[in-house]
């Protein structure tokens, strides 16, 4: 934040919104090119003041369409501009909100949301000439509030560290497997809790998973020379209350075992522990702001390979909290590894309500795309917290219904359960009704992001890693600690 005039802030490029039928400032009206601007959505103009040197004026469409969606995209496009001159320092002057629809804290947050997602790249195993060097990236974001400076600040800097953290996944999610192995991933929880001290980090390796019956973890890890981990965070922000529970799974290379996997776009498998990436920086972001609440994350982490140790379809296994289960498809493994976890959350971590994050289906692409994650949940006002959370972050989720004829798709012939229905109905729903067997009747909400994870086009996360998650659960987390009035 800065206090000085807009015009007088030093920055590489100054950019300002402009709404449908409103003016340039009166400094600006008589510049050479302000007869090009345009005001609909998404539309940029450059000026050239003498000062400042840039100016990009922003359409913003029309002012009562205006939202924090709108602006993180607005924020986006002026970073893809901005690296047209090698800028580093952005600075904006802060449009004003219209109406009860949209907050100036939700305007401002957004804007660095756009800022700082758009701005990350994945470029570390790219070769580069010592005398050629990368772009600049940008490195400062200004906003000029005015006022609302005070009134904004604790925003603005919950939406940095939160986009910093789903960058973060993201470089998690675009690692190789060979690198972002089970181990890798623990070792990241170690550092997390090195870097705060309300934070410990334990991790359970595979002889004490399956001493401790963790079957399903153990079955799907049991075609892979790597190591599986059930990686687990305490942060303890708060002398009592509720503890919340993060669960995300974190299959590091998902083959589909014995049921194998096509070969074409296999490499994206890689991806397939986007959840537990979310959980893990979603809980760094947390304890960074010291947020007043508690909560344990646990992540289920192996890889899901074919080999000739590894579990075979047809194969009856018994889960941590004693349910059996028959292996029908071995690629449905992420349901085995989350179950173990719920129950690890729930009965050994003594979390309260809970929520789980996870490339679950390829069903949820069919139903949703990749523009809402699905959402299953067993009590209405959680899922409805859950939900409000996605929509500010704009990660959005959309719920599916719950209902006992689904339970009927999840019942074993041999063993209590089946992770794969023969009937190719409601694949998303019956997965998380799955699930809900393993929750001991504690609120509870899934959220599939098969579709959302990566793949998106949205100008701000493009085609690569989205981080989806990580700023929804840190909105839930404030939520939770700090409830707004409203």
């Amino acid at each position: 934040m800065t206090d000085k005039p807009f015009a007088g802030v030093e920055a590489d490029l100054h950019a300002m919104g402009l709404f449908d039928g409103e003016e340039l400032q009166e400094a600006y009206r008589d510049l050479p090119g302000t007869g090009d601007v345009k005001t609909a959505f998404k539309k940029l103009t450059l000026l050239r003041p003498e000062h400042p040197e840039r100016l990009l004026i922003v359409g913003l469409g029309k002012r009562e369409d205006l939202d924090a969606e709108r602006m993180r995209i607005a924020a986006a496009l002026t970073v893809i501009r901005a690296g047209r001159y090698e800028a580093e320092t952005i600075a904006w002057s802060l449009p004003e909100a219209a109406g009860d629809h949209v907050t100036p804290q939700a305007v401002a947050a957004a804007v660095v949301e756009g800022t700082v997602l758009a701005s990350y790249r994945f470029d570390r195993f790219k070769s580069r000439d010592p005398e050629d060097p990368a772009p600049p990236r940008i490195e400062h974001l200004l906003l000029a509030g005015g006022e609302q400076g005070s009134k904004i600040a604790q925003d603005v800097e919950a939406a940095r560290v939160a986009s910093e953290a789903a960058n973060r996944a993201r470089e998690l999610q675009g690692l190789p497997s060979n690198v972002a192995t089970p181990s890798y991933l623990a070792d990241r929880a170690h550092e997390i809790a090195r870097a705060n001290e309300q934070v410990t980090a334990e991790v359970l390796r595979r002889a004490e998973i399956e001493e401790r019956g963790m079957g399903g973890l153990a079955a799907v890890a049991k075609g892979t020379a790597e190591e599986p981990a059930l990686i687990v965070l305490r942060y303890r922000g708060a002398a009592d209350g509720e503890t919340l529970g993060l669960v995300g799974k974190a299959v590091t290379f998902d083959t589909g075992g014995i049921s194998i996997k096509p070969a074409s776009k296999m490499e994206e498998m890689k991806m397939d522990m986007s959840g537990g990436a979310a959980v893990l920086e979603g809980v760094a972001a947390i304890a960074e702001l010291g947020l007043p609440l508690n909560l344990v994350a646990c992540v289920p982490a192996t890889e899901n390979m074919p080999s000739g140790t590894a579990t075979k379809p047809g194969d009856i296994i018994t889960q941590l909290n004693g349910k059996t289960v028959e292996v029908n498809n071995t690629d449905a493994e992420g349901r085995l590894i989350l179950a173990d976890a719920l129950t690890y959350s729930v009965r050994e971590l003594g979390a309260d309500r809970l929520v789980d994050l996870a490339t679950l289906t390829g069903a949820v692409l069919i139903a949703l795309g990749s523009t809402y994650a699905a959402l299953i949940s067993n009590d209405d006002g959680w899922a409805d917290r859950v939900l409000a959370a996605a929509g500010r972050t704009g990660e959005l989720a959309w719920r599916l219904p719950l209902h006992p004829e689904y339970k009927e798709l999840t019942r074993g012939k041999d063993a209590d359960l089946t992770n794969a229905s023969a009937k190719r109905k409601a694949g998303t729903i019956y997965a998380g009704s799955f699930l809900e067997e393993f929750v001991d009747g504690k609120p509870w909400a899934h959220l599939d992001i098969a579709g959302t994870a990566w793949d998106v086009g949205r100008e701000y996360v493009g085609n690569g890693p989205t981080g989806y998650g990580v700023r929804l659960l840190v909105t839930l987390a404030r939520d939770l600690a700090e409830p707004r009035p409203g």
